[in-house]
């Protein structure tokens, strides 16, 4: 028999200790589940060491879960047969024009792209790289040119095919089709405002975001050329989604035939080797394995806190406060984001999730401000795409949010950390908008699913 301890003071010692040792900069995989184990040891009971098969023999055996390889790897082939570059390259033509063009040009590339690889590392360095360059050269603000880079790297966690949807679904118990199909409208409308920004503020101070000079412009017939080199890979991403969002086939049976369609589509672009294949393969491997490590080992430490009591404690202690449903909503989506200025979005998710959504199944949102509620059987829905919508703001937070970093290590040296930082505060804030207006206006989650499932 273990020690004997009050909840206070087990959930001050776990998530102290946790965050004691994520700011010693160990991997949150090992962290978590080493911690697990040792209050599993110091707190537990016999009975309570069933918990390490029972949390993690699940997971091992979802099938679900084989969709995050295959997606995974269908955008490393993507990446490997050039497409970013091209995409870039085809959407910056077109409407390079235009005031703050190119930051259009970033955004519209990273929302395709977005629906295409589900990974926002790929797309925030490879735009790093090609979009950033070509900004700065052409006397762009530094910071306008690094936030239209951030924020449409982010929509990947949002847009399907998103492995974060993936996760959560598993996690949750619900559904990944309704899960993308829900989050496909509000991924327009955040990418809808980015672009309303940065057209806007390249309108208010012309040197901010110049248009191309007319000699770099291309004719119509030419950007018809262009959109062609694109129609296969365009093709691909709306057969994986018609056949989701059609119910012809589960989201796993999707990502293999993405996976195939991606060798196909770097045959036709003339990049599939047997070194393209292989590094895409290990990239794979260590992204799909560092998702599922921490998958194992923050499922134990969030296993042992709910057994002990945490998942009533928290709730308890947020009902306390008497805000109603919309305030304790509110305080969760602050939680999240202070969690993800230190945490990435499968540790957040792994350690929130299966507290928070008991609890907001219990809650009636019935609107406010004489707006419309979400009906109790659509709330899971609703809360898994809100925080999906949240999630985005984790990679952008100063001072650790990844997104920043994967910039950072790209960026020419004049644009210094500060700038980046800087530059993700008003993509920041238009994020917090597109929460806010998801909130108070569920039928942006919940209107296409209805229309698509009925």
């Amino acid at each position: 028999m273990g020690l004997s301890i009050g909840i206070e003071w087990l959930t001050l010692l776990m998530f102290g200790s946790l965050f004691v040792l994520l700011m010693a900069g160990l991997p949150l995989a090992f962290v978590t589940g080493g911690l697990a184990c040792v209050f599993l040891f110091l707190f537990g009971d016999a009975q309570m060491l069933n918990l390490l098969p029972s949390r993690i023999f699940p997971y091992m055996t979802d099938y679900q879960l084989s969709a995050i390889p295959l997606f995974i790897f269908m955008a490393a082939m993507l990446e490997r047969a050039g497409l970013i570059e091209e995409l870039f390259d085809v959407v910056y033509k077109i409407l390079g024009g235009l005031r703050g063009g190119l930051a259009t040009a970033t955004i519209v590339a990273s929302t395709i792209l977005a629906a295409m690889v589900g990974v926002i590392g790929a797309t925030e360095v490879t735009m790093g790289i090609i979009a950033l360059p070509a900004m700065l050269k052409r006397a762009y603000n530094p910071e306008l040119a690094c936030g239209s880079i951030l924020a449409g790297g982010t929509l990947g966690i949002l847009i399907p095919p998103s492995i974060l949807a993936i996760i959560f679904a598993v996690v949750a118990q619900q559904s990944v089709g309704e899960l993308f199909v829900g989050a496909v409208i509000p991924g327009l409308l955040l990418s809808g405002l980015y672009i309303i920004y940065v057209t806007a503020r390249s309108y208010v101070d012309p040197k901010a975001g110049p248009a191309l000079p007319l000699e770099e412009r291309v004719d119509f017939r030419e950007k018809v050329r262009l959109l062609r080199g694109i129609i296969a890979p365009l093709i691909l991403v709306v057969l994986v989604l018609g056949v989701i969002f059609t119910g012809i086939s589960t989201p796993v049976e999707a990502a293999g035939i993405g996976t195939f369609g991606a060798l196909v589509v770097a045959a036709l672009h003339r990049r599939l080797n047997i070194i393209a294949v292989r590094e895409a393969a290990i990239t794979t491997l260590k992204a799909a394995t560092m998702v599922l490590w921490i998958v194992f080992g923050a499922s134990i430490f969030v296993g042992f806190y709910i057994v002990n009591g945490g998942q009533a404690f928290v709730t308890e202690a947020l009902l306390a406060t008497n805000l109603g449903p919309y305030g304790i909503l509110v305080v969760m989506m602050a939680i999240l984001v202070v969690l993800g200025m230190f945490l990435d979005w499968v540790g957040i998710l792994l350690l929130a999730v299966p507290i928070f959504v008991p609890l907001m199944k219990t809650l009636p949102f019935d609107g406010v401000f004489g707006l419309p509620g979400v009906a109790p059987a659509d709330v899971p829905l609703w809360f898994g795409v809100v925080y999906m919508v949240n999630m985005q703001m984790s990679f952008l937070s100063p001072p650790f949010g990844y997104a920043l970093f994967y910039l950072k290590s790209v960026a020419p040296p004049e644009v210094t950390m500060g700038m980046i930082y800087r530059s993700a505060i008003p993509f920041l804030v238009i994020q917090a908008i597109g929460l806010t207006l998801c909130i108070l206006f569920p039928q942006f989650v919940l209107w296409l699913p209805k229309a698509v499932y009925g």
